[in-house]
């Protein structure tokens, strides 16, 4: 699992509910990029003019916390967010965020210390996040996750497991 992902850093806090992520009133758009002209208005509606393909979210405590849709995934990844670190994450968000590919790296530390607008990386290989001479460690994802991440969600991950 060698993913590297480099983007800017975008910040939200603790709490962030799915209907911020994407409002209940667009739950019956059916192509991502239409769920991602709407990704975080409930919270921040220029959020979409300022993120761009490969940016990565820092985020507080039970971020994706609410209802159980994964609208709110497919809406965060067709804008292009490419990885969240949190310092906790709600488990069906952060299952459903994995099913869909999209890394959630649990990390305290680096969740509260990574500086809106500056560019990151995270390695999924050892799961480190570093912004210029910091870095942390997040925790560790688990194999079977990892392969799940790796082969970019589950639907691929099964694919490939049929396969061989």
């Amino acid at each position: 699992m060698s993913m590297i992902f480099n983007g800017r850093v975008h910040r939200f806090g603790d709490e962030v509910n799915t209907d911020v992520i994407l409002p209940g009133r667009y739950l019956a758009l059916r192509k991502p990029e239409d769920l991602g002209k709407h990704c975080m208005e409930g919270l921040d509606p220029d959020f979409i003019k300022r993120i761009r393909p490969g940016d990565i979210l820092a985020v507080g405590r039970n971020f994706g916390c609410g209802s159980s849709r994964e609208h709110a995934v497919v809406a965060l990844k067709a804008v292009g967010v490419s990885a969240i670190v949190a310092v906790s994450a709600a488990r069906i968000f952060f299952r459903n965020a994995v099913n869909l590919g999209l890394p959630v790296i649990i990390c305290p530390e680096a969740a509260g210390a990574l500086r809106e607008g500056e560019e990151a990386r995270i390695a999924l290989a050892d799961v480190s996040i570093t912004q210029g001479a910091q870095s942390w460690q997040g925790m560790p994802l688990g194999e079977e996750v990892g392969a799940i991440l790796a082969a970019g969600g589950l639907v691929a991950r099964v694919r490939q497991s049929l396969a061989a």
